[in-house]
């Protein structure tokens, strides 16, 4: 899912892939700014990667379902993601926007490391993986028949607006979710109102471009709306197009694999990719750092200055995985697909049946405050020196050792849930602890 033109076409709502551009003559710019990362010449480990090299040694195939879905049950089942977890997108936010329209969205469909998304009638489905290693990795699949079925690598045209933070250089990979109201050829009706989102952003500012599924009593975002004239901003009423349960009256979702498009599914979305982001920022700066420094990561003992670093990279990591700032609700918040539940089944569980997937939807998002991520290999990807210090961070504050303002929001009750569903659920945790 990606964007040929923040500028020409708009600032668009969701980025996550993109298409091609042409060959490389010159070493790649994160190449030259992360050399020990090896952005483009890494042997990748992600779910799509292994995917394709299962399918090179024909242990799989995919099933091709027709020309309206291709490859798409098989894909999804293949990479283990539920169709309960589509998002429709109907800002024009891909390479392939000439398909996407109010009434043709754009699907999403995710897991805990990969995306896939198309509209319909398009030439490809677009791919992201969080890597382990590099963070987030770019490819497509031909929607076309084929016997030779491949997964393609993509790098420049993606990483024109999959970049991050920078423009003069020091930025890294990342996925970009956005908000801003759509008119009715999918384009953004003001640049100046577009936002970057995430699980902190208040949920009236959300989702502007996308349809929206769920109910959530009088809070109101910006999902479902289509703007046909610009007057209608002056007086909006978001309340006319909240607590969708059906999308029939907008579009036909025939085309899709669900009617649906969950606010649950939605919320989930815009939490993981903020710790995505967070984590792949970590990576490629503290590995940088002990490379220039000539430091081995396994290495006892780092010296006062650079641990210090260390430290100062990895604490945002420790506040996004505590959810500080997250968005909190003012009423019960229901989907309408089924990703809830199913979302909470994937566990893992500790002795008293607690996840730190499960939800708790009436004033926040996730019933114990830590995220699920800590349990990605994209986590335990990070340097030894960065995960010591997240997990002595995560036992001074759990066990009331940090009292400061920043951790308030963390009650003694779920300061405690967390700490036991951790120790007994990553095992890593309580090595380094000293717990």
């Amino acid at each position: 899912m990606g964007v040929l033109s923040t500028m020409g076409v708009g600032l668009f709502t969701l980025v996550l892939f993109a298409l091609e551009s042409t060959a490389q003559s010159v070493p790649h710019r994160y190449d030259v700014e992360y050399p020990v990362i090896d952005y483009s010449g890494a042997r990748l480990t992600d779910p799509v990667t292994r995917l394709q090299e299962r399918l090179e040694r024909n242990e799989i195939t995919l099933t091709y379902s027709g020309p309206e879905q291709s490859y798409l049950p098989s894909l999804l089942r293949e990479l283990g993601i539920d169709p309960t977890s589509q998002l429709l997108v109907f800002s024009r936010t891909s390479a392939q926007i000439e398909f996407i329209r109010p009434e043709t969205p754009r699907a999403i469909y995710y897991t805990d490391d990969v995306y896939v998304a198309s509209p319909p009638g398009a030439r490809d489905f677009e791919i992201a993986a969080m890597d382990p290693d590099v963070g987030p990795v770019f490819y497509t699949l031909a929607k076309q028949q084929s016997a030779d079925v491949r997964i393609e690598r993509k790098m420049d045209e993606c990483l024109s607006c999959h970049d991050s933070y920078s423009l003069t250089g020091g930025g890294v990979p990342r996925f970009i979710v956005g908000s801003g109201f759509t008119n009715d050829e999918g384009e953004q009706v003001s640049h100046e109102g577009w936002i970057l989102i995430d699980d902190r952003t208040p949920l009236r500012r959300r989702w502007g471009g996308w349809y929206v599924t769920g109910t959530h009593g009088p809070q109101t975002h910006m999902g479902n709306w289509i703007i046909h004239d610009p007057e209608e901003l002056r007086d909006i009423d978001l309340t006319r197009t909240g607590n969708l349960t059906d999308l029939s009256a907008l579009i036909d979702t025939t085309p899709y694999l669900e009617g649906h498009s969950d606010i649950v599914a939605l919320m989930v979305f815009d939490h993981q990719t903020r710790i995505q982001n967070v984590i792949t920022r970590t990576n490629f700066q503290t590995r940088t750092l002990l490379a220039d420094n000539r430091i081995d990561d396994t290495d006892d003992g780092l010296p006062p200055v650079i641990q210090a670093r260390v430290e100062e990279l990895a604490e945002p990591l420790v506040e996004a995985l505590l959810m500080v700032g997250q968005a909190e609700f003012t009423g019960g918040i229901s989907g309408t697909s089924g990703f809830s539940e199913s979302f909470a089944e994937q566990g893992p569980w500790d002795s008293t049946g607690r996840t730190l997937r499960d939800l708790e939807l009436s004033t926040r998002l996730f019933r114990y405050p830590c995220s699920y991520v800590i349990y990605s290999d994209a986590f335990d990807g990070l340097p030894v020196a960065t995960r010591a210090y997240v997990y002595h961070r995560l036992a001074s504050i759990l066990t009331r050792g940090d009292v400061g303002e920043v951790f308030s929001h963390l009650t003694e009750n779920n300061r405690d849930a967390v700490l036991e569903i951790l120790l007994q659920t990553k095992p890593e945790f309580q090595t380094f602890a000293g717990l």
